[in-house]
Protein backbone atom coordinates (compact mmCIF):
# COMPACT_ATOMS: atom_id res chain seq x y z
CA UNK A 1 0.00 0.00 0.00
CA UNK A 2 2.92 2.34 -0.50
CA UNK A 3 2.89 3.64 -4.06
CA UNK A 4 1.39 6.77 -5.56
CA UNK A 5 0.77 8.30 -8.93
CA UNK A 6 -1.76 10.00 -11.18
CA UNK A 7 -5.09 8.38 -12.02
CA UNK A 8 -6.42 8.85 -15.54
CA UNK A 9 -10.23 8.38 -15.56
CA UNK A 10 -12.06 6.75 -18.46
CA UNK A 11 -15.07 8.90 -17.55
CA UNK A 12 -13.62 12.35 -16.76
CA UNK A 13 -17.08 13.98 -16.82
CA UNK A 14 -17.92 12.05 -13.62
CA UNK A 15 -15.03 13.65 -11.76
CA UNK A 16 -15.91 16.70 -9.66
CA UNK A 17 -12.71 18.70 -10.02
CA UNK A 18 -9.78 18.68 -12.43
CA UNK A 19 -9.62 15.16 -13.91
CA UNK A 20 -6.01 15.73 -15.01
CA UNK A 21 -4.81 16.13 -11.41
CA UNK A 22 -6.19 13.05 -9.63
CA UNK A 23 -3.51 11.68 -7.30
CA UNK A 24 -3.67 8.33 -5.55
CA UNK A 25 -1.48 7.73 -2.52
CA UNK A 26 -1.84 3.95 -2.37
CA UNK A 27 -2.78 0.98 -4.51
CA UNK A 28 -5.96 0.79 -2.44
CA UNK A 29 -6.95 4.33 -3.43
CA UNK A 30 -6.11 3.54 -7.07
CA UNK A 31 -8.32 0.46 -6.90
CA UNK A 32 -11.22 2.47 -5.46
CA UNK A 33 -10.77 5.16 -8.11
CA UNK A 34 -11.10 2.57 -10.85
CA UNK A 35 -14.29 1.26 -9.23
CA UNK A 36 -15.78 4.76 -8.89
CA UNK A 37 -14.84 5.68 -12.45
CA UNK A 38 -16.31 2.48 -13.91
CA UNK A 39 -19.43 1.89 -11.78
CA UNK A 40 -22.67 2.96 -13.53
CA UNK A 41 -24.36 4.00 -10.24
CA UNK A 42 -21.60 6.45 -9.35
CA UNK A 43 -22.84 9.79 -10.64
CA UNK A 44 -19.97 11.96 -9.46
CA UNK A 45 -16.83 11.61 -7.35
CA UNK A 46 -13.67 13.41 -6.35
CA UNK A 47 -10.52 12.82 -4.34
CA UNK A 48 -9.11 15.23 -1.75
CA UNK A 49 -11.00 18.16 -3.28
CA UNK A 50 -12.36 19.65 -0.02
CA UNK A 51 -11.36 19.95 3.62
CA UNK A 52 -12.98 19.58 7.02
CA UNK A 53 -11.61 21.57 9.97
CA UNK A 54 -10.62 19.58 13.07
CA UNK A 55 -8.77 20.28 16.31
CA UNK A 56 -5.68 18.12 16.80
CA UNK A 57 -5.34 16.49 20.21
CA UNK A 58 -1.56 16.71 19.75
CA UNK A 59 -1.14 20.49 19.56
CA UNK A 60 -4.68 21.76 20.27
CA UNK A 61 -4.69 23.75 17.03
CA UNK A 62 -7.16 23.77 14.17
CA UNK A 63 -6.04 21.81 11.11
CA UNK A 64 -7.63 20.84 7.80
CA UNK A 65 -8.54 17.23 7.04
CA UNK A 66 -8.79 16.33 3.34
CA UNK A 67 -10.91 13.14 3.13
CA UNK A 68 -9.81 10.67 0.49
CA UNK A 69 -13.10 10.65 -1.45
CA UNK A 70 -16.45 12.35 -1.94
CA UNK A 71 -18.95 10.18 -3.83
CA UNK A 72 -22.47 10.76 -5.14
CA UNK A 73 -24.17 7.44 -5.80
CA UNK A 74 -27.49 6.61 -7.44
CA UNK A 75 -29.53 4.33 -5.13
CA UNK A 76 -32.59 4.04 -7.40
CA UNK A 77 -34.47 6.15 -9.95
CA UNK A 78 -35.36 8.84 -7.38
CA UNK A 79 -32.72 8.63 -4.66
CA UNK A 80 -29.05 9.36 -4.36
CA UNK A 81 -26.65 9.30 -1.44
CA UNK A 82 -23.46 11.17 -0.79
CA UNK A 83 -20.59 9.51 1.02
CA UNK A 84 -17.28 10.78 2.29
CA UNK A 85 -14.78 7.93 2.28
CA UNK A 86 -11.45 7.50 4.05
CA UNK A 87 -9.14 4.63 3.04
CA UNK A 88 -6.92 3.30 5.84
CA UNK A 89 -5.33 0.01 6.87
CA UNK A 90 -7.43 -1.79 9.48
CA UNK A 91 -4.55 -1.49 11.97
CA UNK A 92 -4.89 2.32 11.88
CA UNK A 93 -8.64 2.21 12.54
CA UNK A 94 -8.31 0.43 15.90
CA UNK A 95 -7.17 2.10 19.10
CA UNK A 96 -3.75 0.77 20.14
CA UNK A 97 -3.71 -1.49 23.20
CA UNK A 98 -2.06 0.10 26.21
CA UNK A 99 1.54 -1.03 26.58
CA UNK A 100 3.99 -0.71 29.44
CA UNK A 101 6.93 -0.28 27.07
CA UNK A 102 6.56 3.24 25.68
CA UNK A 103 8.78 2.73 22.65
CA UNK A 104 8.80 5.01 19.60
CA UNK A 105 6.56 2.71 17.55
CA UNK A 106 3.87 2.55 20.22
CA UNK A 107 3.97 6.33 20.80
CA UNK A 108 3.61 6.90 17.05
CA UNK A 109 0.60 4.54 16.92
CA UNK A 110 -1.04 6.44 19.81
CA UNK A 111 -0.37 9.78 18.10
CA UNK A 112 -1.74 8.50 14.77
CA UNK A 113 -4.83 7.12 16.48
CA UNK A 114 -5.44 10.41 18.29
CA UNK A 115 -5.17 12.52 15.15
CA UNK A 116 -7.24 10.10 13.05
CA UNK A 117 -9.94 9.93 15.74
CA UNK A 118 -10.17 13.74 15.80
CA UNK A 119 -10.37 13.88 11.99
CA UNK A 120 -13.05 11.20 11.85
CA UNK A 121 -15.15 12.77 14.62
CA UNK A 122 -15.06 16.07 12.70
CA UNK A 123 -15.98 14.25 9.47
CA UNK A 124 -18.89 12.45 11.18
CA UNK A 125 -20.27 15.75 12.44
CA UNK A 126 -19.67 17.52 9.11
CA UNK A 127 -21.43 14.74 7.19
CA UNK A 128 -24.31 14.48 9.65
CA UNK A 129 -25.03 18.21 9.19
CA UNK A 130 -25.28 17.65 5.42
CA UNK A 131 -27.16 14.34 5.62
CA UNK A 132 -24.15 12.55 4.10
CA UNK A 133 -22.50 9.31 5.22
CA UNK A 134 -18.93 9.03 6.47
CA UNK A 135 -17.31 5.65 5.83
CA UNK A 136 -13.85 4.23 6.47
CA UNK A 137 -12.73 1.57 3.99
CA UNK A 138 -9.94 -0.82 4.91
CA UNK A 139 -8.33 -3.80 3.17
CA UNK A 140 -11.32 -5.96 4.14
CA UNK A 141 -14.06 -3.66 2.87
CA UNK A 142 -12.04 -3.18 -0.34
CA UNK A 143 -11.95 -6.98 -0.78
CA UNK A 144 -8.18 -7.24 -0.43
CA UNK A 145 -8.15 -9.68 2.51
Amino acid sequence: MSYKGFFKPKNPAKYKGDPTKIIYRSSWESRLMTYLDDHPNIIQWCSEEFSIPYRSPIDGKLHRYFPDFWVKKKLNEKQTEIMVIEVKPRAQTIQPKVQKNLNRRYLNEVKTWGVNSAKWAAAESFCKDKNWKFVIFDEYSLGLK
